[in-house]
């Protein structure tokens, strides 16, 4: 079935984004003079994103309806001894689905850059850079082998670094790039040692073949240990994916990175880049299934993640940083499911969460334009009327979020809870509650967010900043204290068209993608070891009786509970939320300093990892290298040449004197050792 996928056409979906890059990127900045404008940009860009989205539906439905399959090497670059290194699709169930999200939802933040960047000095290069982006994004979930795999993981990276410092003259811009491209590579070491490992033992960087020796790496232990070091190796990938994916404790850098335009919160913080860790673990299932241990870790740090994060969206008061935080949140919801063997229900809410939470993350921008650049939830309210379309879309997107039912939340989100329920590794159990509780938490901060903003009195001529810009990017040059309005089409129609399958994507795809042969060839998964899909499988009914029962299971009652105590604190009795934080000041404290991780890293890792660096500099590269190799060398040349110099004199009578000299002190050794 592999020829119903042409190579020349898949080559064609992350070529045709990059060329729309290189385009914009060259011709419509100053590095290029200029030569195109604004149109021409976003237009060449939004084209090739366009014609990648095409193709990956084309392929989408080839691969799930045709059973087509793709996996052939593409280029080869070099070889190294038995090592081959090489750029190659893998096309499957998995990749698919992946293609899509990422081209679909890139397709839309471009339309909406147009509206939201609209007088941003940086057009051109904005849309240069969310289009070399998509490339990157492409290369890495289309990769056949963990070389390329690499790459595209690198250059996300590294697009997520420039695209955060986009507003290079903010302070704060460039201290959350540097801060994502530090924490980024502490994950990226444990990957690509995970990566050398698989090299060294399996002879091989190609998926399939690695896959195949998995058998044999699980008899092996790690050298000098009693690790097994399958075992190594997976938690080594799962850092990788800890970084990347913002996992406990390398979390830090995603709140941050929404000093970037909203557009790229949306692409990369919500829908794609974020959810790389997910793809790749659920893509190397073959490994994770034969070590229970690495399981267990995956399991707890998501856990951690899913409940932890979520009480620190609590207090939050930028509207994106709310939604931060509920992307943490819902990643460590995704890994959970990794951790129960359940990765399709992990990649299923990777997916639908990828919709709802682009839309929430527009929806947030569209009411920033909408309220002239305020994103303070405090000073917001009865926005409702003036910014309908924003309105119903986002309420639209908090109820996904929330897991109510029928909403494409639900369907993965219950999924995910009941996979944990299932699975009887080591911290399952404190995993459950976890995201049991964290179905409370994520329903109250979602609609004290909603409430605030689009409900109750309004507020926004009482912002103490309200006469000050705090983006300094100029998209929107009106005054402060004029209400708010609704966003031009460019804006709202991606809300709208993100709106639609946040509504019915999980209702639709479920069968397929959980209990039926969707990822058949994708995904493995040990049964006997790991039965919680195969009991999921058991007790599913259809799309509609699950949603019927989840009318009556806790996760639905405890989200009722957190919507209704957020409207009765935010709306019905607003002094309350005051009270209770000056009740629990301790913990609000605790949760205001974002568990003092910010401090930890900064006084104690940074401090230390300073000092470290100092005491080699000084003691390493001044005294010893310096000092000792470098400057010692050159002065003992010259001791040594001011000695020679002092010996060759010139004169006849000290030569012949040195001559009588070695003449006896020979003569002297030849009688003294032959007595």
């Amino acid at each position: 079935m592999s020829a119903t996928l042409s190579a020349s056409a898949l080559l064609a979906v992350p070529l045709a984004p990059l060329a729309g890059s290189v385009l914009a990127g060259i011709l419509g900045t100053k590095f290029g003079g200029n030569r195109i404008g604004r149109t021409a940009s976003h237009s060449l860009t939004i084209l090739g994103v366009f014609i990648a989205f095409v193709i990956s539906a084309m392929t989408l439905k080839s691969v799930a309806i045709d059973g087509a399959r793709f996996n052939e090497t593409i280029y080869e670059w070099m070889v190294v001894g038995g090592l081959k290194m090489e750029v190659g699709f893998l096309i499957d169930g998995l990749t698919a689905m992946m293609m899509c999200v990422v081209t679909f939802v890139s397709l839309m933040v471009h339309i909406y850059t147009i509206g939201y960047m609209e007088e941003d000095e940086g057009y051109n290069r904005f849309f240069a850079y969310i289009s070399l982006f998509t490339f990157s994004m492409l290369m890495l979930v289309m990769s056949n082998n963990m070389l390329q795999l690499f790459f595209g993981w690198e250059a996300v990276g590294l697009v997520s670094y420039l695209l955060i410092g986009f507003w290079y003259n903010k302070p704060t811009a460039i201290f959350a790039n540097l801060k994502a491209f530090l924490v980024n590579r502490v994950g990226d070491f444990g990957f690509i040692l995970g990566i050398g490992l698989i090299a060294a033992y399996a002879g091989t960087l190609n998926y399939g073949e690695a896959f195949a020796k998995g058998g044999e790496l699980a008899k092996l232990s790690f050298p000098g240990t009693d690790w097994m070091l399958i075992t190594v190796i997976c938690i080594c990938l799962f850092i990788g994916a800890m970084g990347k994916s913002a996992q406990f404790p390398l979390h830090v850098w995603l709140p941050d990175s929404m000093e970037g335009p909203t557009p790229i919160s949306a692409l990369i913080h919500a829908a794609t880049m974020v959810t790389a860790g997910i793809f790749m673990v659920t893509r190397m299932s073959p490994l994770f299934e034969l070590s229970d241990t690495a399981l267990s870790f995956v399991l707890v740090i998501g856990a951690i993640t899913a409940l932890f994060m979520g009480f620190l969206g609590i207090i939050q008061n930028d509207i994106k940083r709310v939604v931060a935080y509920s992307t943490l949140s819902q990643l460590g919801y995704m890994t959970v499911a990794l951790g129960a063997s359940a990765y399709s229900v992990a990649v299923f809410h990777l997916m639908t969460h990828a919709f709802f939470k682009a839309l929430l993350f527009l929806g947030a921008g569209s009411v920033i334009i909408g309220m002239h650049h305020n994103q303070d939830i405090r000073w917001m309210g009865g926005v409702r009327k003036y910014m309908p379309i924003t309105w119903i879309t986002s309420l639209l997107g908090s109820l996904a979020l929330i897991g109510t039912p029928l909403f494409a939340g639900f369907y993965s989100k219950d999924s995910i809870i009941e996979a944990v329920h299932e699975s009887h590794l080591w911290g399952a159990g404190f995993a459950y509650w976890a995201v049991l509780i964290g179905v409370f938490v994520t329903a109250f901060y979602s609609f004290r967010m909603y409430f605030l903003v689009f409900h109750g009195k309004e507020r926004y001529d009482q912002n103490p900043d309200a006469h000050h810009d705090d983006h300094g990017h100029g998209h929107d040059d009106h005054h402060h204290d004029h209400k708010p309005h609704e966003t031009p089409w460019v804006v709202w129609v991606p809300l709208v068209l993100l709106a639609i399958p946040s509504v019915v994507i999980g209702y639709m795809t479920i069968q397929p993608m959980l209990y039926g042969e969707f990822f058949k060839d994708s995904i493995f998964i040990d049964a006997a070891r790991h039965p919680a899909m195969k009991e999921l499988a058991e007790a599913f009914h259809g799309p509609m009786a699950m949603a019927l029962h989840g009318l009556t299971a806790p996760p639905f009652w405890l989200a009722l509970a957190g919507v209704v105590l957020a409207w009765y604190m935010y709306l019905v009795n607003p002094a309350l939320p005051a009270a209770v934080q000056r009740a629990f000041s301790p913990i609000y404290k605790l949760l205001d300093n974002k568990y003092y991780m910010d401090w930890f890293n900064e006084h104690v890792i940074a401090r230390g990892t300073r000092a470290l660096g100092t005491g080699l500099w000084k003691g390493g590269d001044q005294a010893i290298i310096d000092g000792a190799i470098v400057d010692g060398s050159w002065k003992a040349v010259g001791r040594i040449a001011g000695v020679v110099r002092w010996m060759q004199s010139g004169y006849i009578y000290h030569y012949a004197f040195a001559m009588l000299l070695g003449i006896f002190i020979l003569m002297t050794y030849f009688v003294w050792f032959n007595r």
